[in-house]
């Protein structure tokens, strides 16, 4: 068994850069690609996911120490340490029912897809991660691997029913047709779409918008996509506490992710799209007219400027609601540079309304901290089981993305009462 885990643990090791693309060419083989267009395909979303990660880097590497900064200004003494999704999967995959969630998510997507009860084929292999975190927390707590993957695919099916849901948000607003988003942290955040849809109707709030075009139009060639990048940097810098030479650095890093992810987003299209095609010819011939969506990494969303322009906004004010929310024990850190990612469904609700996507914001990440805070004990122990290494003066970890995840704390709860 250890050996197979290790086997599995190896290949994810790999990283999105390196399965995406071999399940996109063994996907465009299947679907009859020549294997030359179907291997150039796969290489060119490599590429493509490749320049997206160097983007994300870029972004988490200037919010974390920036994030950090604004806690010590603040000087906020809170006992549950927020370390963020690279710990939460490292302990996801340590747990013994690892071995099993791929094999199990691919067999589960294949089912649904020949029953028709999804349209999503999900190659996003890596983020069956957070599946594998649902899996190994309810085995924390009943120590029974059999209700750790009931509650894996529980937790696969909600995933794949909304990302069905909202692709055509994915295909007309983010212009990304034939994909759909099932990554775990985006989906939880899912129900903020009705959240926007109650904000829309309220009589006057309705009117307040701002969004990349509308501010382009007020200001002009500052209200491009790149100075938005610049002034939203630089003011998080000032709010850390940075001197002027950091200051302007962050405010051209985030200029810089503004230009760079929606460029890396257009190569990633140039080799899907291929791929969409031929599954459509080949679905076609023999299930009709039938519609299926490729899976992905939700990273392909942040190409929206208004994604990246609420997630800076909401850095800040998700450090001050950790400081003023009775009750919140978790000190936001490792996954403020994930908020992109969790708020996506939300932007492309409110079509790219940035006041509308930070109110809604703000309410699901307050919750997601009271969730982090509730799971906290659990989430220890299993740290502690993985061989985890605690941050230093931590007395509990926890994080924003699973241990806030609306549908992972849900699941949890229903098991809870039964063990």
């Amino acid at each position: 068994m250890q050996g197979f885990v290790d086997v599995i643990q190896g290949f994810l090791d790999l990283g999105a850069t390196v399965i995406l693309p071999v399940a996109i060419f063994l996907l465009g083989l299947l679907f009859g690609q020549k294997p030359g267009k179907a291997f150039r395909s796969g290489l060119t979303i490599g590429v493509a996911f490749v320049g997206i990660f160097l983007v994300v880097d870029l972004l988490v590497n200037n919010l974390g120490p920036a994030a950090q900064g604004m806690v010590d200004r603040l000087g906020v003494e809170l006992n549950v340490i927020d370390v963020g999704w690279p710990a939460s999967s490292s302990i996801a995959w340590a747990s013994v029912v690892a071995a099993f969630i791929i094999p199990l998510g691919l067999v589960v997507n294949i089912i649904m897809l020949v029953t028709k009860t999804t349209k999503t084929m999900n190659v996003d292999i890596w983020n069956f991660w957070h599946y594998t975190f649902m899996a190994a927390m309810i085995y924390a707590i009943s120590g029974s691997i059999v209700q750790g993957l009931i509650g894996a695919v529980i937790f696969q099916i909600i995933c794949l029913k909304v990302a069905d849901w909202t692709a055509p948000m994915v295909s007309e607003f983010y212009e990304l047709p034939g994909v759909s988003i099932a990554t775990g942290s985006t989906i939880s955040y899912a129900p903020g779409i009705f959240l926007v849809q109650g904000l829309q109707k309220i009589p006057g709030v309705r009117n307040w918008n701002a969004d990349p075009d509308t501010i382009q139009k007020r200001f002009g060639v500052f209200g491009e996509s790149i100075f938005i990048g610049l002034f939203l940097g630089a003011a998080i810098g000032v709010l850390a506490g940075y001197g002027v030479g950091e200051v302007i650095d962050i405010g051209m890093s985030m200029a810089a992710v503004m230009v760079l992810m929606p460029r890396m987003v257009k190569i990633l299209m140039e080799g899907l799209m291929p791929v969409s095609e031929s599954a459509r010819e080949w679905l076609s011939k023999r299930f009709g007219d039938r519609e299926i969506h490729i899976g992905l990494d939700a990273a392909v969303l942040l190409g929206h400027p208004s994604v990246i322009s609420t997630a800076l906004i909401l850095v800040p004010i998700t450090v001050v609601l950790a400081v003023i929310l009775p009750g919140n024990a978790l000190l936001p850190f490792g996954d403020l540079a994930t908020i992109p990612f969790v708020v996506a469904f939300i932007v492309g609700a409110a079509r790219g309304n940035i006041v509308h996507s930070v109110i809604v914001g703000t309410i699901m990440i307050a919750m997601s901290l009271y969730f982090a805070t509730d799971v906290a004990p659990i989430f220890t122990t299993m740290a502690e089981n993985a061989d985890f290494n605690m941050p230093e003066g931590s007395a509990q970890i926890s994080s924003i993305d699973q241990g806030g995840n609306l549908i992972n704390w849900i699941i949890y709860r229903i098991f809870n009462l039964f063990n």
